[in-house]
């Protein structure tokens, strides 16, 4: 097998899907600058801010939320399910794709369909458990299944047999050191050098419980000499912060350059998305999850391995109050030597090498 021409990446809708997609298209790219790379979408999805600014063409075919339930009636029925796969069939043609990379979502699901229609090679990469009814579909297809966690084939009877990658994570946060770059982070958010920084973000959508909390205890916090670096969530009401701190606490509504809050903080307080959990335990940022509760609990199954290996604290949402930061979050931001050795132990557990670990696997699969 040659190296790779042409390579259609699907997935989108959340910034789960997306993310790893862009850096495994930056990671192909890397390597050879001439390979063609045509990522799939919908008009609706976040892959419609992200992937055109990083330079991958966007093609936008028609995809629909599936039931909950997969089973081969799903794809033999809909008649709109083989419109989208036509849709996606006529670009895997058009641009002669040697393989198509699916990442979950529902504009997985064409891809799927048309690739498996043209026997051409297909490659899943899952980040949960259970997976996402899109990649299970797909699974129905292909033995190329990839996983980003080690705790998935043993979680997931359909993931028995997948291949532990690792995560694709941006080249920002894959290479960050965060102690090289810490000053220059604070600097840039205006917080002090000399105090420890708690970064605060409930993901891309925000977590109003965790939002409130944190500005609960934002006075006895400020007291103790802790900064807040808190990303409220663009969908998100902003919660009332007290003005006559007197420490830093800088509030954003959005913040698109995660390695420079990661570097600025001491401790992360986070929800538990599997791309929060990856980046994190790469850079070896001790974090305290608080998993989203109204789910099937992936959420938790993502954090708890790197909690039982060290690396961080778990709190259900329910019992995340004011309180509860302020007698856990003080005495632990300011114990610089549990902090390290938290630090360490995430770093153990994750990896930075999930994009280059993916791309050997999908070469291995197409010249299968």
């Amino acid at each position: 097998m040659g190296p790779l021409r042409s390579v259609v990446l699907a997935g989108g809708g959340t910034g789960g899907h997306v993310y790893p997609l862009l850096a495994f298209a930056d990671c192909l790219r890397r390597h050879d600058p001439g390979v063609r790379i045509t990522c799939l979408g919908t008009p609706r999805g976040m892959e419609n801010d992200l992937i055109p600014p990083h330079g991958y063409e966007l093609r936008q075919i028609p995809a629909y939320q599936l039931p909950r339930s997969v089973n081969m009636n799903l794809v033999r029925t809909p008649g709109r399910m083989w419109t989208a796969a036509r849709a996606a069939g006529k670009v895997i043609d058009e641009v002669k794709a040697d393989v198509v990379v699916g990442f979950g979502g529902y504009v997985s699901v064409p891809a799927y369909l048309a690739a498996w229609r043209r026997e051409l090679p297909m490659v899943i990469h899952e980040v949960n458990v259970p997976p996402g009814v899109a990649n299970r579909l797909g699974m129905k297809f292909t033995k190329n299944i990839a996983v980003g966690f080690p705790h998935q084939p043993s979680q997931a009877e359909s993931l028995r047999d997948a291949t532990i990658v690792g995560v694709p994570l941006r080249r920002t946060i894959a290479g960050l050191d965060r102690y090289a770059l810490r000053n220059a982070a604070r600097a840039h958010f205006g917080l002090r050098p000399d105090l420890p920084v708690l970064f605060v973000s409930g993901g891309s959508s925000g977590a109003r419980s965790i939002n409130l909390a944190v500005s609960g205890a934002a006075k006895e916090l400020a007291r103790n000499g802790v900064q807040v670096l808190h990303v409220m969530g663009a969908r998100n009401e902003p919660v009332p912060i007290p003005t006559d701190l007197p420490v830093p606490y800088v509030t954003l509504p959005y913040l698109s350059e995660m390695e420079l809050g990661y570097a600025a903080a001491d401790l992360m307080l986070a929800r538990g998305g599997a791309m929060t959990v990856a980046e994190v335990a790469a850079i070896g940022l001790p974090t305290i999850y608080v998993p989203y509760p109204h789910s099937n609990q992936e959420q938790r199954r993502n954090a708890l391995p790197v909690v039982e290996a060290g690396g961080g604290l778990l709190v259900d949402d329910a019992e995340l109050t004011p309180d509860w930061l302020e007698r856990t979050v003080i005495p632990l931001i300011r114990d610089p030597q549990r902090l390290y050795a938290m630090g360490a132990a995430a770093a153990a557990y994750g990896r930075r090498d999930g994009d280059e670990a993916l791309r050997s696997f999908v070469i291995e699969a197409v010249a299968r």
